[in-house]
């Protein structure tokens, strides 16, 4: 069960409007590396997971995941602070403007439709941490390209939250699969010789190379 709290997990203001910043904030809106999508992906994984404390993780981050949604959403309006006009935006994302009314939509910053091929689940817990720590990376990514291109100092300080709750999620995501990295896939694989040589495909190979501190890397 959820439960709307009628606040936003962290102020959200602007300076002014900046509809053409508001169409790349699309992006964490219904993006591949978007909220929507860190949301339902940790939601879907917490079906099938059998420890209370990790299911609690995954369902408190995907709740969390779904106020930074508003956060974002809330923010997008904010900057477009103008009725319906696609020449406020010359490049980019117009869609929103003859199918959404300006409503921050389910799209990202090329105005594609968000999809559930975004989510990956795959019932084995180390895989699923896995694949949540590089979605959190990822989405790091796109804030630190967003925080770039703005200079609303009201815009960056919730791109800043944003940042940091990520890399708290990056880093809860870590311990867990630390206290689970001998289960599941782990478990059954990488035991063998055979998990631990490193072949050299490359012509000339790291023994080649003219710096004598170059090695081979080592799986020891």
């Amino acid at each position: 069960m959820f439960k709307h709290e009628k606040m936003l997990l962290h102020p959200v203001e602007v300076e002014g409007p900046n509809p053409q910043y508001a169409a790349l904030l699309q992006e964490q809106l219904g993006g591949a590396n978007g909220e929507l999508k860190a949301a339902m992906q940790y939601m879907s994984q917490s079906f099938r997971i059998r420890d209370p404390e990790i299911k609690d993780l995954f369902l408190d981050i995907a709740a969390e995941e779904l106020g930074h949604m508003e956060m974002v959403a809330t923010t997008i309006n904010l900057l477009n602070g103008h009725d319906v006009d696609a020449m406020q935006v010359p490049a980019g994302e117009i869609q929103s403007h003859v199918l959404l009314g300006l409503d921050p939509g389910l799209i990202n910053a090329s105005g594609y439709s968000w999809t559930g091929d975004y989510v990956t689940v795959t019932g084995d817990l180390c895989a699923d941490l896995l694949s949540n720590i590089a979605s959190e990376q990822r989405a790091k990514v796109v804030y630190e390209y967003l925080y770039r291109q703005i200079a609303d100092k009201k815009v960056r300080e919730t791109i800043d939250f944003l940042l940091n709750r990520e890399e708290a999620h990056n880093q809860m995501f870590r311990d867990a699969f630390n206290k689970v990295q001998s289960s599941g896939s782990d478990r059954d694989f990488g035991t063998t010789r055979a998990a631990r040589m490193y072949f050299s495909m490359s012509d000339p190979g790291p023994n080649a190379f003219s710096n004598p501190d170059v090695h081979a890397p080592s799986f020891n």
